[in-house]
């Protein structure tokens, strides 16, 4: 006798939701156990911030525009797509990034190992810090390493304790800000850079700690693609997003866009319950498992009628908005004084750009010949205000500020402006003990599951793992447990 298929509701369908859809069917597979899946997404469209266009031989990304090779599971994943051989490296003749410091555009200097300057020689040579902050960077080599405490301590007093308040705010601030689009002051190194955490308490310094694991790093495979430490698809990471859809609707994955999740109720004993799905509109889909893939106040919402505790926890974990504005410029006009990736701007010299990306210059055929695809980040936690702004003052501004800072006089040629409001969650002062809190509570419940960038980790990489494990518990429970 056929058993009956296990039903189970994805509700999100960004990378996180799509991922842990995928891996669902890996392992229903695997076990070759009758299954039904269907993913809700509110959007019109899947994939969340992954959102690549394509024009006139122009690719633009809404949201991402690679991932970290460093992590392995998003590479995995495009491994398992038939992506691998789409994926293409940062364009190395063209590898150095810029900084706005005191001023002007300063090369950033090389020799940065996971966020920790090693190489004095860049650091003298690119002015971005004055001799007295190169110094005090230095003293971290002698400093004596943090006494074990419970008291939890920001980025900012992270690295100002151990580089100084001068290399934090031209050096670590920018990409901080790049990464997570928060303010340093609020961010929880323990949440977003634990292994830097580890080298201070292993090896008493960070600088000793990073020069370490330079040494101690493997030396790569000869049968091994190099890969940069960022990587991208050939036609946008909206080809990772089409591929998993394809896929799961080939093998029978309902994808339901445009369509939010009113309520979710649960029906049953507390020991062997099922779920039920109001959707807007007044459908219903009833299930043996759900997963929540949504930013932590939609799932805070979904969660609050039977478990106020958990979506109080949920609600404590805030974010931020973000938007990026891609424009198209004259190459030569763009390359008069950067000819590289782009550039970042520290907080503390108050200007509305976060960073800027030369995508063209970055990754191969994102523009025809003789143009430049400039890449804009705006917005970002404190800055949110600007998002208010209607689309023709946006661009004004960002083409002002290209102009102030790198010399971009000319009217962009075409131009495409992404808002993303409440997109990036911020790793807070007690962000790992929240999140704690979080799946200690939703384990709880039997059959219910939350994932996605709010808990673990924000990149594609991150997210993905963390759907697989998420699906893999999963599993467990529909098909390894006793019946």
């Amino acid at each position: 006798m056929m058993a009956t298929p296990k039903r189970v509701v994805i509700v999100g369908g960004g990378i996180s939701g799509l991922s842990a859809a995928f891996a669902l069917l890996e392992q229903a597979k695997s076990r070759d156990a009758p299954f039904q899946c269907t993913v809700v997404e509110g959007q019109d469209y899947l994939g969340g911030k992954i959102l690549t266009n394509r024009r006139d031989g122009v690719i633009t990304e809404g949201g991402p525009d690679s991932f970290l090779t460093t992590k392995p599971a998003a590479l995995a994943l495009c491994e398992k797509l038939g992506l691998s051989s789409q994926l293409i490296n940062t364009n190395q003749e063209n590898a150095q990034t810029f900084t706005y410091s005191k001023g002007r555009l300063r090369q950033f200097p090389q020799g940065l190992i996971s966020m920790v300057p090693t190489k004095v020689g860049p650091l003298f040579h690119s002015g971005v810090l004055s001799w007295a902050g190169i110094a005090r960077m230095g003293a971290d080599w002698i400093i004596p390493r943090r006494a074990r405490t419970n008291e939890e301590e920001t980025l900012a007093e992270f690295f100002s304790r151990r580089l100084g308040s001068e290399a934090f705010d031209y050096l670590i601030e920018p990409l901080v800000s790049g990464i997570y689009a928060g303010d340093a002051n609020e961010l929880s190194v323990d949440a977003t850079f634990p292994h830097l955490v580890e080298l201070e308490r292993k090896y008493g310094s960070l600088i000793k700690g990073a020069l370490a694991m330079q040494r101690s790093r493997p030396s790569p495979r000869l049968d091994a693609k190099p890969r940069t430490l960022f990587t991208t698809l050939r036609g946008g990471l909206g080809d990772l997003i089409a591929s998993l859809t394809e896929r799961l609707s080939g093998a029978g994955v309902s994808l339901r866009r445009g369509t939010n999740v009113r309520a979710v109720q649960i029906l049953g004993s507390q020991a062997d319950p099922s779920y039920r799905l109001e959707l807007e509109g007044g459908d219903a889909l009833e299930a043996k498992a759900v997963i929540l893939a949504t930013p932590a106040y939609v799932s805070a919402n979904l969660l609050r009628p039977f478990d106020d505790e958990v979506s109080t926890f949920l609600d404590q974990i805030p974010y931020a908005s973000t938007m990026t504005i891609s424009m198209v410029f004259p190459e030569l006009e763009a390359k008069r004084l950067v000819r590289g990736y782009g550039f970042v701007v520290p907080r503390v010299e108050n200007r509305s750009l976060i960073a800027a990306t030369w995508s063209s210059m970055k990754w191969a055929e994102r523009a025809p010949a003789g143009q430049c695809l400039v890449r804009c980040y705006l917005g970002g936690r404190g800055r949110e205000h600007l998002l208010d702004l209607d689309d023709s003052e946006l661009t004004g501004r960002a083409c002002r500020e290209l102009e102030a800072i790198a010399g971009i006089q000319s009217r962009p040629l075409h131009v495409e402006v992404y808002r993303w409001h409440r997109a990036m969650p911020q790793y807070i002062r007690g962000h790992r003990e929240r999140v704690r809190h979080i799946r200690e509570r939703v384990d709880r419940q039997p059959g219910l599951y939350v994932t996605g960038a709010a808990y673990d980790g924000i990149g594609i990489p991150d997210c993905i793992r963390d759907a697989d494990r998420t699906s893999a518990k999963l599993s467990a429970y529909l098909w390894d447990r006793a019946s």
